[in-house]
């Protein structure tokens, strides 16, 4: 009976791969990497590009079948150019994978109590100035568009402005947005407790997604949220209405609580959310409670 059981176990089980530690740790970083990639795929223009190639590869297995070998020349001979086009044509997207990667804190994900989270990017008197002055503005219906940045600096649109490096006050933001002064147009950036520059241009976002009835700040502010990670509030001329975007997504309607929760998110981490840090690091990012509107 041992034999045939050992027999049975040789026979059926011999071509089961001897699983070690080692090959568990490749298959969690293949699928952590294949997790991103795919996630960067389907928020960007990739998806487009990732479709274009379907076709691209359903109509070469065509033309094999059928031998069409002066298309099959012809595809082979193009790859390499194909893949330098790409690489042009979407540059801004790779530029902004790179970023993200890099903007990735390993170090501080594994360690709860990493002392670099404890420093705070600005103060709450300046959330309470900008909070303050966001919904002044918007009761009277004047237009702003602020920056806020995060941890990728923004100094290329910075040079767009003219340099200010003031300190933050909701008097100075509410003056700077005033009609018919020479700021009010363009977007100020904000780094720290200071402003650093006002009537910055912003890229706009070409978004065809976003809803119709939004104007030129708010793509602007869409534009801006998709090739950096710095929040961008906005304030409607039109309606008063206070919106903020981030990664590439817009956020209407929001109240003077869920925007200083927003500005308090990028600023700090609690006592708590650090105590939680190994938690979070199986449970995963935190998920958006707000309503997205593209």
């Amino acid at each position: 009976m041992k034999e045939w059981i050992a027999q049975l176990v040789n026979e059926y089980f011999a071509y089961v791969p001897h699983i070690t530690i080692t090959d568990i740790v490749e298959m969690i970083i293949i699928a952590f990497i294949v997790y991103e990639i795919a996630l960067w795929i389907k928020n960007t223009k990739a998806w487009m590009l990732l479709k274009g190639l379907l076709v691209l590869a359903v109509f070469i297995s065509v033309a094999a079948i059928f031998q069409m070998n002066t298309i099959l020349w012809l595809v082979k001979n193009s790859i390499g150019v194909l893949a330098t086009v790409m690489v042009v044509v979407f540059q801004p997207e790779l530029r902004r994978a790179l970023e993200k990667l890099g903007e990735r804190n390993l170090l501080s994900a594994v360690v709860p109590f990493d002392k670099s989270k404890e420093k705070e990017k600005f103060s709450k008197e300046t959330v309470e100035g900008i909070v303050t002055a966001t919904f002044e503005m918007a009761k009277v219906k004047t237009g702003a568009l602020i920056v806020v940045e995060n941890a990728i600096q923004l100094t290329e649109y910075e040079r767009t402005g003219i340099r200010l490096d003031s300190v933050i006050s909701s008097q100075l933001l509410i003056n700077i947005f005033e009609h018919n002064t020479p700021l009010h147009d363009g977007a100020i950036i904000i780094r720290g407790d200071r402003i650093v520059a006002a009537t910055c241009y912003l890229p706009l976002s070409d978004n065809r997604n976003l809803s119709k009835d939004l104007g030129t700040r708010h793509r602007a502010a869409v534009g801006m949220s998709e090739v950096s990670d710095s929040l961008i509030i906005v304030v409607s001329e039109e309606t008063g209405a206070v919106s903020y975007a981030q990664g590439g997504r817009i956020v209407r309607h929001v109240n003077e609580r869920q925007l200083r929760e927003k500005l308090n998110q990028i600023s700090r981490k609690s006592v708590e959310e650090k105590k939680r840090g190994l938690a979070r690091l199986w449970k995963g990012r935190e998920k958006d409670e707000r309503k997205i509107e593209k």
